[in-house]
């Protein structure tokens, strides 16, 4: 009887293994240790209960009745087994995940892609030690300091520039301090 209630859940711990972050590891190998001892543990137990001689018990006993009756009792007792209700609704979960599932790792994909684009830009950058004032500015207009159409004071801050106003967050941040 147990090895037909018992199925074996977890069948690929390889896989299972390299999806464990290595800090839960020590948590993984305790789980499936003890996994695998119930498992054992269950598969030894016979299919079916033991066949119990009523004969043996009639001849023994001087009422017969007392065994009739404990023969049909134990003949009538069943072990009451859970119905499973989890599995359908992690199953119904599941499908209304994957859609967002795919959807998220898409995303991801475009700003794996954007970054590889990024890296690879980088790349083909002079090393730092090579560049100059002129080829920073070529690169990254944006960064770079204009000293003709946009000159700034030193240390080039927006907050050490000509005409600056303070703006209440930072007004309030500076409360702070």
């Amino acid at each position: 009887m147990a090895k037909q209630i018992i199925k074996p859940y977890f069948s690929n711990w390889a896989n299972m293994e390299k999806l464990v972050p290595t800090e839960q590891k020590s948590k993984y190998l305790a789980f499936r240790s003890r996994y695998e001892t119930y498992l054992r543990r269950v598969r030894s137990l016979p299919e079916s209960p033991p066949k119990i001689d009523w004969e043996r018990y009639k001849k023994l006993l001087p009422d017969e009745n007392i065994v009739n009756k404990m023969k049909s009792s134990y003949e009538a007792f069943q072990v009451p087994f859970p119905e499973d209700t989890q599995t359908r609704l992690i199953e119904e979960q599941w499908t209304n995940l994957e859609p967002e599932i795919k959807a998220f790792c898409e995303d991801i994909q475009k700003d794996i892609d954007e970054a590889q684009k990024e890296l690879a830009r980088i790349k083909t950058l002079p090393n730092f030690s090579d560049m100059t004032m002129e080829m920073f500015g070529d690169s990254y207009p944006d960064l770079a300091l204009d000293s003709v159409n946009k000159p700034t004071f030193w240390p080039h801050t927006p907050q050490d520039q000509l005409g600056y106003k303070i703006t209440e967050a930072e007004l309030y941040s500076q409360d702070d301090k």
